[in-house]
Order: structure tokens, then C-alpha cells, then sequence
């Protein structure tokens, strides 16, 4: 056991030490003593980052729900698994044990099959928070399945670009869904995308809002009454290490998104590993992370490694402000919550509200906070201790991304001092490199560059899904044998890191990773505009917010433009969702380009920061007039 749960500073260095000198051996070891496996493995880990190919556990054999769920039956299948708390605070919460999660999860599986869905079919689930999601996504992993969750607030557009690059036979989805006061028509999202799909065979539709809803003949079924004929028995389709598990896809910088797929041994170790360290889980804890399983968080930190520690993992249908900005910490009290782990803007939308909201409740049964989605700011932090940890609950600022599994870079709770704003040290196993533009290591202390990683980790994402030569270029064509994240970092005197901010073109806002190219591809198909750069800006709640620089086809009266820019938020709602709606538009006569009409999004940039005194040379430029007029007219 001695690897698995590090207890004090001394123990950190000499487990990180011997997981740099022998990696191999130490996730052997993990693996070896905290899982069931059907089969052992050949060989621990075969790696090559120039084609890239990388293969954890290879040749072992397992399923990863006997590990979520099943063997946690004998010890505590009375322990509560999963607890739903529903948007509306006057609607019981749902305690589901880890003997009613067997049963739920080999029904729903039983259900799949008899709609054809078998090992390597990948099936689309397009849900809210209710507990059909998780049992939705581990029924697909019982019988080898391949989930893709896609979350439920994206656009019709956003889903049938999903379904149709995965070539999903299903999509499980509900009637709709509740969303603080509102709700939304989650079937009639579905229906618009599928016009789009010929690859879907069936839809299965849970009830969660009981409105009238269409539903097509011989492809469309209700779900509760298959459920309710299914066995609760299913025998658990025995998986390679390295099959898939599932897709999930983030925003590139250009174009399509990219679908990222995580395989089986290595993402059940790392997620299980991580969850167990980071968040100081203890066996009676009750851990509620904040997210949508719609993100790689939900899947790695509410659903898998959770389970996989045999823990009570909270899922919360409703938003922070409903009924009132207390529900947060009326949740933690009702549950008496251990582990919270939210997001930087949720902070500082919260931070924003009277502190009679959080002082109303009891909080002292916190132990641990949690940070996540981007580097979480100064004045965030010090509320959020204050406050909500009431300097009794040390916080873990984690750094990873969708394609890294599992959390990278982060403070071990009770073991690692913190500082605000910094992610502190790397995780076991995890080996860190910070690069200059010219693909050199910078060693030392006090020195920032770009963050690679120079050695695979077990959760690691293996390939984008049908497109391997993307994958190869974006991660790992900028530095010889690294693994490049796309971050800026700095590392101090001490060796703990901080990460700067994105180095290409995605926008880090409330935490959603959104790249600039698909945001700007659907305000250019709006008749009016000729061309559109998008660049991210400092915001108090949302961290970044989007500032949109938008040239048109004719110059027309400025009376129009509050019209105009109402219609391109629609077109963005409508193609992305509403999480990409810009916050500033400014129209402009053109846009600052080099000579081979690259758009500078740098002096862009600087505009919407209002950091115009040092725009660095524009005499250079194809146009250099058209920089003074955007600053004068800068929102």
C-alpha cells in the first residue's frame, strides 16, 4: 500500500523520486495491488512519442465497472454511490447504494444490447445531471461500449458535428431538462441534429420534465419501461488495457473539434490514483465535485475515480443561483459535504453575492477544497479560503486538460504548503519540462517557458478519433519527444508551478475551453460580415470573456449595429451554444495582418486589454492604419 495514499512532504519526494527513477515498477505496483483484473498484463508500457504510440497494461484483461462497482459489493454495497441532489432544493435528494448502481447499470446495459449496441459501438449521450447520465456511461463501459457524452447545453449544430464524427448508433437523451428556473427542450435539440445523422438507429428518452415531446416511430423509445423489463444481471464484457472507453471531444484552435479518446487500464489507474491523493479521500467522505459529466471532470472526478475508491460522489442537477446564491452551501450542509471541488468563475460569481448567503449555512464539515478548469486568481482564492474553508480547508488548484485524463499538476491536501495561484508540484509519475521557442529544455528555478511533459502517464489520451495525424500535430510535433500542452508556465525558486495562460488560440472562459476558429467560422456565415477575429479578455466572473473584432461586408448606419450584434450572438447560441456568446463586439473597418494576411490577434489582444502603450511594431504590417482606428474606437 505504500504508494497510494502520500501522507506527509518527506513521503511526496521519495514516492515522486522512485516514480521518476523506476516508473514502470511504481504503476505496476498501483496497479497490481488496488484493482481486479480478469488477466494480468505482458508488459507495463511500451512508448514512442514521434509516431505517437502509447500502450499502458498491455495484454491485460478487466472490465472497469467490476472495478467502479462490483467489487465493492460484499464490503459496502449498502454505502451510498451515488448522491443525486436535484435542481429544484424542495424535490428529495436520491441516495443510490453501490447494490442498486449493480442492478441499475446491468439493466440499462441490457437495454443497449437488445437495441444491437456491442463492444466497440459508440453510442452519443446527450443528458442532464440526473443519475441516467452516470449509469448511462458506465452501462456502456459494462458491455464494452464507447461512450461520448456531449454536453447538454451545446447547439444542434454542436451535437450532429459529434454524433456524425463518431459515427454513433444511439443517442440516449431526456424529454428536457431543469436549469435553475428554466428548462429546455433537450429532445427537440436531439431531433434537429439527427436530421443531420444518418449513422443513428435508436434514441431511448429518460422523463425528467414530463412535457409533450415528438417521438419518432421506430427509432425513438421511452426508456423507464425497457428498464423496467430488463434483467439485472449482465455479465461484464471482458476489455483489452488499451480498448477504447471513450470519446470526448474539446475544442481545437481550428475547425472540428477534436474527439479524444481514453482506453481502459490506464485511465481506470491514473483517475483512481489521483482522486485518492488530491482530494485526501477517506472511507466515511462524502465528495461532491460541481461539474457536468459533460466534461472530462465529470467522467475522471465524478464518475470513475469516485467509484473506483468505492466512495459517495454527489451529483447536483441545479446552478449555484438557484433558488438563491446560498444553494451551494446549503448542499454542503444538508450533506454534510467533505471534498468540494468547483470552478475559478463559480468563485468569483459567488464572491460577487452578500456573504449572508454562505454565512447562513454550517460549513465545518469541509476538509478539502478544489479548484479546476483554469488557474484560479488571487482574490478568488483568499474568498474562497476565508470563506468557504474558513482557513481550516487547504485548496488543491489542479491543472490538467481533456486529453490528459487525470489531474497533472496539483497541491496534495494536508501534505503540499500552497500558494495562491500556483498549481504547485507535479503529481507522481508525472515528469514536467518547461521549453523555449527554439525546442530547448530551460532547467533551473525561476524561469517560465512552455509546459511539456517528457514521459507518459497511464491516462493519457491515445490517439483523436479517426484522425491519428492530428493528434501527432498538435501534441507532439512542436518539441522532439514531448508532449506539448499548449500551456504557458513558470516555475519558482521553490520548483512549484504556475500556469500563465493558453499559448495558441483557445479562450480559457469559466472554465470552457473554446477555441477561436469555430466561434469565428459562425459569425462569418452571417451575411453582413466580411471577416471576424476573435480574442479572449480579463473578466471578474468568467475569467476571460470574448471580445469579438467583426469587419463588414458594407459600412452601414451605427444604429443597425445593436441589431447586428444581437444576430451574431444568435448565430453563435445556434451553432456552438451559448457558453461561446461574445461579451464585445466592435466593428471595424479591418483588421491588423502581416504581409502573408495572417490576422495579428496580438495587437488584438492588447486592445481588448487596454494595453496599448507597447503594441510592438506595426509598421510592419499590411495595413498599419487600421490599428489606430480600432483603439479609438476600442469598447
Amino acid at each position: 500500500m505504500s504508494n497510494y495514499h502520500i501522507k506527509d512532504l518527506e513521503e511526496y519526494y521519495k514516492v515522486y523520486r522512485k516514480s521518476v527513477r523506476e516508473p514502470e515498477s511504481f504503476w505496476e505496483e498501483i496497479a497490481e495491488e488496488h484493482f481486479v483484473w480478469r488477466k494480468r498484463w505482458d508488459k507495463v508500457l511500451s512508448w514512442d512519442f514521434k509516431s505517437p504510440e502509447i500502450k499502458w497494461f498491455e495484454g491485460a484483461k478487466l472490465n472497469i465497472t467490476e472495478n467502479c462497482i462490483d467489487r465493492h459489493l460484499f464490503t459496502k454495497g449498502e454505502k451510498t454511490a451515488i448522491l443525486f441532489e436535484p435542481n429544484d432544493p424542495k424535490e428529495a435528494a436520491e441516495h443510490i447504494t453501490y447494490n442498486q448502481l449493480y442492478k441499475r447499470v446491468n439493466q440499462f446495459a441490457n437495454v443497449l444490447k437488445s437495441k444491437g449496441i456491442g463492444k466497440g459501438d459508440r453510442v452519443c449521450i446527450y443528458l442532464p445531471m440526473i443519475p441516467e447520465l452516470a449509469i448511462s456511461v458506465l452501462a456502456c463501459a459494462r458491455i464494452g461500449a464507447i461512450h461520448s457524452v456531449v454536453f447538454a447545453g451545446f447547439s444542434a449544430t454542436a451535437l450532429s458535428m459529434r454524433i456524425n464524427d463518431s459515427d454513433c448508433k444511439m443517442v440516449i437523451t431526456s424529454d428536457g431538462s431543469y436549469r435553475g428556473a428554466k428548462t429546455l427542450d433537450l429532445k427537440g435539440i436531439v431531433d434537429e441534429a439527427l436530421e443531420a445523422c444518418s449513422c443513428v438507429e435508436n434514441v431511448l428518452v429518460a422523463k425528467r420534465i414530463q412535457s409533450e415531446i415528438l417521438m419518432k416511430e421506430g427509432r425513438d423509445c421511452w426508456l423507464q419501461p425497457l428498464l423496467d423489463a430488463a434483467s439485472t444481471e449482465c455479465a461484464p464484457e471482458i476489455m483489452d488495457a488499451e480498448d477504447p472507453l471513450f470519446i470526448l471531444y474539446t475544442s481545437g484552435s481550428t475547425g472540428m473539434p477534436k474527439g479524444m479518446v481514453h482506453t481502459t487500464g490506464g485511465y481506470m489507474v491514473y483517475t483512481a490514483y489521483t482522486f485518492k491523493n488530491v482530494f485526501n479521500y477517506k472511507e466515511e467522505d462524502v465528495y461532491w465535485c460541481t461539474a457536468d459529466i459533460g466534461w472530462i471532470t465529470g467522467h475522471s472526478y465524478i464518475v470513475y475515480g469516485p467509484l473506483a475508491n468505492g466512495a459517495t460522489t454527489v451529483m447536483f442537477e441545479g446552478v449555484p443561483s438557484y433558488p438563491d446564491c446560498g444553494r451551494f452551501w446549503e448542499v454542503v450542509e444538508k450533506h454534510k459535504v467533505t471534498q468540494f471541488y468547483t470552478a475559478p468563475t463559480v468563485i468569483r460569481s459567488l464572491a460577487k453575492e452578500k456573504l449572508d448567503f454562505v454565512n447562513a449555512y454550517d460549513l465545518s464539515s469541509l476538509k478539502v477544497l478544489g479548484s479546476v478548469g483554469e488557474p484560479i486568481n488571487e482574490e478568488a482564492w483568499h474568498w474562497y479560503n476565508d470563506n468557504i474553508g474558513k482557513k481550516q480547508s487547504p485548496i488543491v488548484d489542479t491543472w490538467w486538460q481533456t486529453e490528459t485524463g487525470g489531474i497533472m499538476l496539483s497541491p496534495i491536501p494536508y501534505v503540499t504548503p500552497t500558494i495562491p495561484t500556483f498549481a504547485t508540484l507535479p503529481l507522481p509519475g508525472i515528469q514536467p519540462a518547461l521549453m523555449d521557442e527554439l525546442g530547448n529544455e530551460i532547467e533551473g528555478k525561476q524561469v517560465d517557458g512552455r509546459l511539456c511533459f517528457k514521459y507518459p502517464w497511464p491516462s493519457m489520451a491515445r490517439t483523436i478519433w479517426g484522425n491519428h495525424q492530428r493528434y501527432k500535430e498538435t501534441y507532439f510535433s512542436t518539441y522532439e519527444n514531448m508532449y506539448f500542452t499548449g500551456d504557458g508556465a513558470l516555475r519558482d525558486t521553490v520548483g512549484y508551478y504556475r500556469i500563465t495562460g493558453r499559448v495558441d488560440d483557445v479562450i480559457i472562459v469559466s472554465g470552457h475551453n473554446l477555441g477561436t476558429a469555430p466561434i469565428e467560422d459562425a459569425i462569418n456565415e452571417h451575411p453582413a460580415v466580411a471577416e471576424s477575429a476573435i480574442v479572449g479578455f480579463e473578466h471578474d466572473v468568467k475569467g476571460n470573456a470574448l471580445y469579438g473584432y467583426v469587419t463588414l461586408k458594407e459600412t452601414g448606419e451605427s444604429r443597425m449595429h445593436d441589431n447586428l450584434r444581437k444576430e451574431i450572438n444568435q448565430m453563435i447560441t445556434e451553432h456552438i451554444g451559448p457558453i461561446a456568446k461574445l461579451d464585445k463586439i466592435q466593428f471595424t473597418g479591418g483588421l491588423p495582418k502581416t504581409r502573408s494576411g495572417k490576422i495579428m490577434r496580438r495587437i488584438l489582444r492588447k486592445i481588448a486589454g487596454k494595453e496599448t502603450s507597447n503594441l510592438g511594431d506595426t509598421s510592419t504590417l499590411l495595413n498599419p492604419e487600421v490599428v489606430q482606428e480600432i483603439m479609438d474606437n476600442a469598447l
